[in-house]
């Protein structure tokens, strides 16, 4: 018999670690395994999407007036209170951030019949010794770590030293299906009329490479005219990135782009508004400059988008540049636009892109992950350590 299954995250809002924990939950909840949700939200307000999982939304600490210290140790405080009150009804406890995976840690060593296991999608740039320090805690306190891909697994090998286990990501294609056509009608409204539409997801922030595409987009301009739009969707982060959001922001006037034209920021969305942007964009832009895995790339082949990503180690280990995707060096702004331009050259360049991309979703389904972790899951005893 399997073990019972708590799936822990840190949000409700549809960042890609907390959509691979519903994902995720959801593929197991198919194979009948005893699994719940336990997330930190308003208890008010449902997931982003209905699911048929049970879960548990605990309410998150109030960030009014507080550092990103202290919101961090707030949330692992109220994460700990919730997970205590099911001891006894779970065995495993998979967390998938250094939050959760600290609560968790303090409920086992408090003497809970649990096992904790930590999916490590990225490790963040902390600028604050105690933040580095809590971050480093929750990848050597679980008794597993998964990671998502092989470089991931390398760069935790080497610091801090801790091996790990990969279970890669999967994607669901019917996740973002194709949107009415009024609204696909209304969202292009919002881009001036005839322009190449390119998508960027998760928000103006460091990770993300937002500089990057604003200055790739500039030069696209300057070269062509106005002929292409990004369109920002995302943007809701635990972290603060409202000076980098500024500053970004701030560069566009000297770029030459013009904000609501050229750049068009649409926030955190609504399953229905971001499928639509997903089928109503020309192509992914995304130049991340790290990446645990990159599940917005696998959901723009799934809609059928050619993709320009940053040529990083972990996009490598399933994409192929010039034939699958664009690669790009990472932060080279100029061989982004070269990209973006190829695209607006080539359609037959996008079209082969987005079949050789389609032919990759097959690979990384939901129920291929949920079938390793059930296989770790089950080797699991209390207290073991892989």
């Amino acid at each position: 018999m399997s073990p019972r299954i708590a799936l822990v995250s840190y949000s409700v809002k549809p960042r890609g670690g907390v959509v691979h924990t519903l994902s995720l939950a959801e593929a197991l909840h198919r194979k009948g395994v005893d699994v719940r949700l336990v997330l930190l939200g308003d208890p008010e307000v449902p997931l982003f999407r209905p699911t048929p999982v049970p879960h548990t939304i605990l309410r998150a600490p109030a960030p009014a007036g507080t550092t990103l210290d202290d919101r961090v140790f707030a949330a692992i405080d109220a994460l700990e209170a919730g997970l205590t009150e099911l001891v006894g009804q779970v065995d495993v406890v998979h967390t998938q951030d250094c939050i959760a995976a600290r609560a968790a840690a303090r409920v086992r060593e408090a003497g809970a019949p649990v096992t904790v296991v930590r999916t490590v999608h990225h490790v963040d740039d902390f600028t604050t010794r105690t933040l580095r320090d809590c971050q480093r805690a929750a990848i050597l306190e679980p008794d597993v770590v998964l990671v998502v891909s092989e470089q991931w697994r390398r760069i935790l090998r080497s610091d801090p030293g801790r091996e790990a286990a990969v279970v890669p990501n999967g994607v669901d294609p019917d996740r973002l299906p194709a949107p009415a056509p009024a609204l696909r009608a209304a969202l292009r409204a919002r881009v001036p009329a005839g322009r190449f539409v390119l998508l960027g997801v998760g928000g103006v922030e460091p990770r993300k490479g937002t500089v990057h595409a604003f200055r790739a987009l500039a030069r696209v301009k300057r070269e062509r005219g106005p002929v292409a739009t990004l369109v920002v969707v995302g943007g809701h982060s635990f972290q603060d990135h409202a000076a980098y959001r500024e500053a970004a922001l701030g560069m566009l006037p000297d770029l030459g782009l013009v904000p609501g034209e050229d750049v068009v920021l649409a926030g955190t969305v609504g399953e229905e508004e971001l499928a639509g942007w997903f089928h109503t964009a020309d192509a992914l832009c995304f130049p991340s400059v790290k990446e645990g895995w990159g599940l917005a790339v696998l959901e723009a082949l799934a809609a059928g988008l050619p993709v320009v990503a940053s040529d990083l180690p972990v996009f490598r280990e399933y994409l192929t540049d010039g034939v699958d995707a664009l690669l790009p060096p990472v932060g080279d702004h100029g061989a982004i636009a070269d990209a973006v331009m190829r695209l607006l050259d080539e359609p037959r360049l996008r079209s082969d892109l987005a079949s050789a991309g389609a032919a990759i979703l097959p690979r990384f389904t939901w129920e291929a992950s949920a079938a390793r972790h059930l296989e770790i899951y089950d080797r699991l005893r209390v207290g073991s350590r892989v």
